[in-house]
């Protein structure tokens, strides 16, 4: 297999299997399907791409155009990590809480509804942006690792 592609990989695999943990850090809370969920800390997605773009750097130059291609990449994936991810995840929230109030409604009881509080692991498809930088060290971490390791073979 491809060394950028095994490094990239892995780093998505690693930053998806921390979020167990640091969710568990954070609310005392074990919630092993974490693992498949979107969003959370580290960004799975911030963390493939910062690893590959921190492998090509080594092993072939930050002057090549693979380095170019993937840096490019990168950056429009995780700002859309942060950004138009996120904003579509606040966005369900806002629909969730329509569709309670609907059904209130209907129940010809008095309403009362009470606008809930965003919940990062359960309704956000995207990143906060702490999120999206914790991915990223991640992911260079692991380009470096990489690098190294297969610089030894």
């Amino acid at each position: 297999m491809n060394k950028g592609v095994a490094i990239a990989l892995s780093s998505i695999g690693l930053a998806q299997a921390l979020k167990i943990p640091v969710h568990y850090a954070k609310t005392k809370e074990w919630k092993p399907d974490l693992f498949f969920a979107s969003g959370g800390m580290p960004s799975s997605h911030s963390a493939g791409v910062s690893s590959l773009t921190t492998y090509i750097a080594l092993q072939k130059g930050v002057r090549t155009v693979d380095f170019a291609l993937s840096l490019v990449y990168g950056m429009i994936v995780m700002y859309d990590a942060q950004g138009i991810r996120r904003q579509t995840g606040e966005l369900t929230l806002k629909v969730n809480d329509l569709d309670e109030l609907i059904d209130k409604i209907n129940e010809d009881d008095p309403v009362e509804f009470e606008e809930k509080a965003p919940d990062p692991l359960k309704e956000m498809l995207g990143h906060q942006p702490k999120e999206v930088l914790g991915g990223a060290l991640l992911g260079m971490l692991m380009g470096f690792a990489g690098y190294q390791f297969s610089k030894k073979r």
